[in-house]
């Protein structure tokens, strides 16, 4: 018994010893998760602070040992490749007209500003006015942009790619009068069409889908894919030219070289002249075009695409194109340009 009450006296000392230490692991462990806490946003901050670091001196070299644009380019054509020309599909909606003649002008990159109008009767003089006006404004000091009506006598959707001989710059941005891109959106895409100059580059993509294979057909069939497919499978062939650039040598090849046929049926359908355009660069280039990042911003109502039978048009536009043509040109990517500089998440 003595020999049990020494063991049991000399285990209460140990016993109360990790009682103590059980108490105190908590407020140890809380003190070990505060440090390690503080020692990931200290190397956070740190990488931080060298990627910047590492990405300025990167950007001041590259600016102190680039070339000039004159020796690689000659000086007719750097000229051409300065800036781009804003061409302004419209049709009776001079309100809309003005917001985007207002906005587009203010673009430090904008050279010229061409409006396609295809109204039965001119521009009035007080529209002419008034829009001159806000260019003469909005430019930016010295920068001398060029208004211009382009009048039609045919109301066609052909009018819009209709070749423009005297045009200054390479670069042309197709857009409607109903939507509206920030002058950094289009700056960038024009940043990114002088990478890729022979295709297309937009805001607005759209894809074509085979028909499933376990539909027999003699023939392969197309299916238009709207935006929720390309959201879907990040895939697509085409951009729109509702808000694109194109090299202005597109416009004379539609004009003169593009099958008559297509935009015979372009004019009877009042419908597809973009996809026939996407036709055409994928033709003659076999590459697919690039999706460019943008806020884009509504300012009209609905137009055709909102309309029931919008799509089977469409369809029916691929198909019959690609008959034409004898093959699909159109050619699928993945590929999506952003801003690095101000898109966190890529």
């Amino acid at each position: 018994m003595r020999i049990g009450n020494h063991g049991l006296c000399r285990r209460l000392p140990d016993q109360k010893f990790r009682m103590a230490a059980a108490a105190a692991n908590p407020l140890m462990s809380v003190s070990k998760m505060k440090a390690l806490i503080f020692l990931c946003i200290g190397l956070t901050a740190f990488l931080i602070a060298a990627t910047a670091a590492a990405f300025f001196a990167i950007l001041a070299l590259h600016h102190l040992h680039r070339p000039m644009a004159s020796s690689i380019i000659p000086a007719s054509a750097a000229a051409a490749w300065k800036g781009y020309t804003i061409l302004i599909n419209t049709w009776k909606r001079n309100d809309l007209l003005r917001e985007s003649v207002l906005h587009y002008s203010r673009c430090d990159r904008v050279e010229s500003i061409r409006i396609i109008w295809s109204e039965p009767d001119p521009p009035s003089h007080s529209l002419r006015h008034a829009l001159s006006e806000a260019v003469d404004l909005n430019s930016k000091v010295g920068g001398n942009v060029e208004l211009v009506f382009d009048l039609n006598q045919e109301d066609s959707l052909n009018n819009r790619f209709k070749d423009i001989e005297d045009l200054k710059s390479d670069a042309v941005f197709s857009v409607d009068d109903d939507v509206i891109f920030p002058c950094e959106s289009v700056d960038l895409a024009f940043t990114v069409w002088r990478s890729a100059p022979e295709t297309m580059v937009g805001f607005v993509p759209r894809m074509h889908w085979l028909n499933s294979p376990l539909q027999k057909s003699n023939s392969d069939y197309y299916f238009y894919g709207k935006w929720w497919s390309v959201w879907w499978t990040g895939t697509y062939s085409m951009v729109l030219s509702k808000a694109a650039f194109l090299h202005k040598k597109y416009l004379h090849l539609y004009t003169n070289q593009m099958p008559q046929s297509i935009r015979t049926y372009v004019t009877q359908n009042r419908n597809c002249e973009d996809i026939a355009m996407a036709f055409l660069v994928a033709n003659e280039t076999g590459a697919p075009p690039i999706w460019v990042k943008g806020r884009i911003r509504e300012i009209g109502s609905t137009g055709i695409s909102s309309l029931g039978s919008h799509g089977e048009a469409r369809t029916r536009c691929i198909n019959d194109f690609a008959a034409v043509y004898g093959h699909m040109p159109l050619a699928l990517t993945n590929v999506k340009a952003v801003d690095g500089r101000s898109s966190w998440l890529w």
